[in-house]
């Protein structure tokens, strides 16, 4: 009777007979709370390094990611740059060949001009021969 009379007054003895403040159930349950706490603190540290090092692992990939785009953009410029190259290069033998036909023009009208002066002065060479 002693003991309903402390109950109800909220104290109440434990295992060992202390006199406690909480029920002896609740304090059970607030320790395994506790411990179930300590264990979710525990989970949660270790998802937070799993999680720590996957976001570690995914930045190092973008950074090699950035490396090869970077790499494949300054490839393909360069191939840009040397079709430019040859693209001009190729205007330019173009111009040349353009010029240098010009140039054997002017040499094969030269030549049929000095084959006509040779053969006026062979000519003339066999008409002064003749009158000798």
């Amino acid at each position: 009777m002693a003991r309903d009379s402390l109950s109800e007054a909220g104290l109440h003895f434990d295992e060992l007979n202390k006199l406690r403040i909480l029920d002896p159930d609740v304090s059970q349950q607030t320790t395994e709370l506790k411990e179930e706490c300590r264990d979710f603190v525990d989970k949660i540290g270790h998802f937070q390094k799993v999680v720590g090092g996957l976001i570690e692992l995914v930045d190092e990939l973008a950074k090699e990611t950035e490396n090869e785009k970077m790499k494949a953009i300054g490839a393909r410029n360069l191939l840009k740059s040397i079709a430019k190259q040859r693209e001009a290069q190729q205007q330019q033998l173009y111009a040349l060949i353009a010029e240098k036909k010009m140039q054997l023009e002017r040499y094969r009208i030269e030549y049929d001009a000095l084959c006509k002066v040779e053969a006026e002065q062979h000519e003339f060479i066999d008409q002064f021969n003749l009158q000798k």
